[in-house]
């Protein structure tokens, strides 16, 4: 049985991708109310497995914007997207790298 929508969510491990360790892995996703968590930063929280496949660069911006907003309006935390599309100014491009066969690329064969 695959395992679909909260549950697949629920099964993830989280991570906090704005807190990595010396030894090169995060920090499980979260805070407590204790004081030594009071000062630590709001966290940009994302499953393991996406934590892995984003480039140093994509981290850092993600943490970046999403400290950048005002958190805990209206008792919430405030979310940002995670990896911006090319055209909100970030890296990745909406077209498939394959198939892109358009006017002004120069392809020339078949697929």
């Amino acid at each position: 049985m695959a395992k679909n929508g909260l549950k697949k969510w629920f099964a993830q491990n989280w991570v906090d991708i704005g807190s990595k360790r010396k030894d090169g892995s995060f920090a499980k996703c979260g805070r407590s109310k204790q004081k030594a968590d009071a000062k630590r930063k709001y966290p940009k929280c994302v499953p393991l497995a996406k934590a892995r496949r984003m480039s140093e660069g994509q981290r850092k911006s993600a943490v970046s914007r999403k400290r950048a907003k005002a958190q805990g309006v209206g008792g919430k935390p405030t979310n940002v997207k995670t990896i911006l599309k090319k055209n909100m100014g970030g890296i990745i491009s909406d077209q498939r790298r394959a198939g892109v066969a358009q006017r002004g690329f120069g392809f020339k064969g078949v697929f």
